[in-house]
């Protein structure tokens, strides 16, 4: 009988390349929140999945992209942290696009590591097969990768392979979680994040990349068996609180009430959720604000 393995696996690239997907898609929960707008992750996510054969911890991550705020230079420094201290890194990119300086600038911090390498190629099924031996050619000549494993993290397309080439490279070790555990995050982000994901798909331009959200109370109502969660929605400036508000507060109540049905789910339990819009000014660049966040 072959020996049990566990270790980290950290997953990284541009945004939008298909990272929390990926991470969704084996993990079989709603982990990291998805979007089609980019720097939706701001975090550093770990969800975990254990097989008879081993337990693969993931590690989903802010794409790199340039800062503009604190917020985004603290998202690419837990990017760039994640490449530390792991198993194996799969290297994410979207077959789709153009090689581009945020490749490049993950290639240059791969040079400076002893760290297995994969290089995923995301999106395959947007692609002409005869467009992918020019793509792998050329990331080929840039770097020295593991292996090169093209896959559709959406469509589940070669990620039975990508499972057995991960345990493959991971050590002999006992599981770091419980086999029914999927991931590290605390309930309370988890929420956080379900919000956030409800306010990316119904708002846009600067919206989504101004908005935060933190719960502030989340109490189990032990006579009415559910769990009673109160959150605020922070926004930049006076006008985007009336957006996210809309009409006779219809915006908000939409946002609750999809976040509230997402959150049920993960929780397993009824939910009453309760909203607020708050302005909080500059809260991008706000050191302490981000450190409440959790962002250090």
């Amino acid at each position: 009988m072959s020996q049990f393995k566990s270790g980290f696996v950290s997953i990284v690239g541009r945004t939008n390349v298909g990272k929390s997907t990926l991470l969704n898609s084996y993990v079989g929960e709603k982990v990291a929140i998805i979007s089609d707008k980019p720097q939706t992750t701001r975090w550093r996510i770990q969800g975990v999945r254990t097989y008879p054969e081993g337990q693969i911890v993931f590690i989903d991550t802010p794409g790199i992209h340039k800062p503009k705020y604190k917020l985004s230079q603290r998202m690419v420094e837990l990017s760039l942290q994640s490449l530390k201290d792991v198993d194996l890194i799969l290297f994410m990119v979207d077959a789709s696009q153009p090689f581009g300086k945020g490749d490049q600038f993950v290639i240059d911090q791969l040079q400076k590591l002893r760290i297995p390498v994969f290089l995923l190629l995301n999106k395959i099924d947007l692609i002409k097969k005869e467009n992918l031996l020019p793509l792998i050619d050329t990331y080929q000549s840039l770097y020295s990768f593991a292996e090169i494993i093209p896959v559709s993290a959406l469509k589940g397309d070669n990620l039975d392979r990508l499972r057995d080439r991960i345990l493959e490279y991971l050590p002999p070790g006992d599981p770091y979680f419980p086999p029914d555990q999927f991931t590290d995050q605390s309930e309370r982000l988890i929420v956080a994040e379900l919000i956030r994901e409800k306010i990316l798909s119904h708002t846009r331009e600067e919206l989504p990349y101004s908005t935060t959200v933190m719960v502030d109370s989340f109490k189990t109502d032990e006579e009415k068996k559910l769990i009673r969660i109160s959150a605020i929605i922070y926004v930049d400036k006076k006008s985007q609180k009336g957006i996210i508000i809309g009409k006779d507060g219809s915006l908000l109540k939409r946002i609750g009430t999809q976040a509230r049905q997402d959150i049920e789910r993960i929780l397993n339990s009824r939910v009453f959720l309760q909203l607020w819009v708050k302005v909080k000014k500059g809260w991008r660049q706000d050191e302490r604000f981000l450190e409440r966040l959790g962002m250090q």
